[in-house]
C-alpha cells in the first residue's frame, strides 16, 4: 500500500502555481497524487508530475455529469489506473430508486472506462452513511448494486461523520474497498476543524488495518485553519512513521 495526496487539498496553491505546488508536494515526500477534475490542467499537470518523478494512479472526476471520453482520454494521459466520480448530492441518496440509477450510470461508466484500460470507482460523503436503505446505510447498499469491476474508494473520515463506524464499514465492504482517504479530526462537518493524521478523533491504523485489499491511502483535507503544506507534511510523517511501528493505535 502507497500513501497519495488528493490534490483538492492544494486547489488555491495550485491555481496560482500547478509547476510550483507539485513541486512543493515531491519535496515534501509524497511519490503520488490523486488529481481533480484534471481534464482542463492534464498536459500542464503532466508535465509537472514527470519533472518530479510523481505518478497519479487515481483521480478524481465527474463521470456521471460530463464528457466520459474526455475525462477517460485526459486519465490516460496522466497514466491513471482509476477515475473516481466524487460527489453525487445528498438528495440522491435517500430511496433504493435513486441509488439504484446511480448504480447502473456507474456500470456503464465502467464499461466504457475498460475501452481505455482503465477502472471506475466511487468516493462518499457523509451522507451515503447517515441515509439507511433497507436497514443498511445506503453506501452499502449501493455497493450491492455495483458490478464487480467498480471499487469504492471510502473517505474514512466522512464514514464516522456519518455516524457509521469505519472499520466495520471497510470490514463489511471487503475487497470492493481499494482505495481510502485519509484524514483526521474532530469528527464534525466543518472542515476547517479537520486536523493532520494523528491528531484527531480518528483511529487512523485501525482504519488502515481494516481495509485487506487497499491499494492507495490518500491524505485529505477539504480544508484546514492552519498552514495547508504543513498539514499535509505532518500527516504524511505520522503515516511513514506508523508503517515503520513508531506509532502505535
Amino acid at each position: 500500500m502507497t500513501y497519495s495526496l488528493q490534490l483538492y487539498t492544494l486547489r488555491n496553491a495550485l491555481e496560482e502555481d500547478l509547476a510550483g505546488t507539485i513541486k512543493r508536494v515531491a519535496e515534501i515526500g509524497f511519490a503520488q497524487v490523486e488529481p481533480y477534475n484534471f481534464v482542463s490542467t492534464a498536459k500542464e499537470l503532466a508535465e509537472a508530475l514527470k519533472a518530479n518523478r510523481l505518478t497519479a494512479p487515481s483521480g478524481h472526476a465527474p463521470l456521471l455529469s460530463q464528457d466520459q471520453d474526455e475525462i477517460f482520454a485526459a486519465a490516460r494521459d496522466l497514466e491513471m489506473e482509476t477515475v473516481i466520480e466524487p460527489y453525487i448530492p445528498a438528495e440522491r441518496w435517500r430511496s433504493a430508486a435513486d441509488i439504484q440509477a446511480t448504480a447502473e450510470l456507474l456500470n456503464a461508466a465502467a464499461k466504457k472506462a475498460a475501452g481505455y484500460a482503465l477502472r471506475v470507482g466511487y468516493h462518499n460523503h457523509d451522507w451515503e452513511l447517515a441515509s439507511i436503505i433497507d436497514g443498511q446505510p445506503a453506501l452499502e447498499f449501493f455497493a450491492g448494486l455495483l458490478d464487480p469491476e467498480v471499487v469504492l474508494e471510502v473517505d474514512t473520515y466522512w464514514v464516522a461523520v456519518g455516524g457509521q463506524n469505519p472499520v466495520e464499514i471497510l470490514t463489511r465492504l471487503g475487497d470492493r474497498v481499494r482505495l481510502i482517504h485519509i484524514k483526521d479530526g474532530p469528527l464534525t462537518t466543518d472542515p476547517k476543524a479537520q486536523l493532520p493524521a494523528g491528531q484527531g478523533k480518528m483511529q487512523i491504523l485501525d482504519v488502515i488495518a481494516a481495509a485487506k485489499s487497499l491499494e492507495v491511502g490518500v491524505v485529505e483535507f477539504d480544508d484546514y485553519s492552519g498552514d495547508i503544506f504543513d498539514g499535509i507534511a505532518k500527516s504524511l510523517a505520522f503515516l511513514q512513521k506508523a508503517a515503520t511501528g513508531q506509532v502505535r493505535s
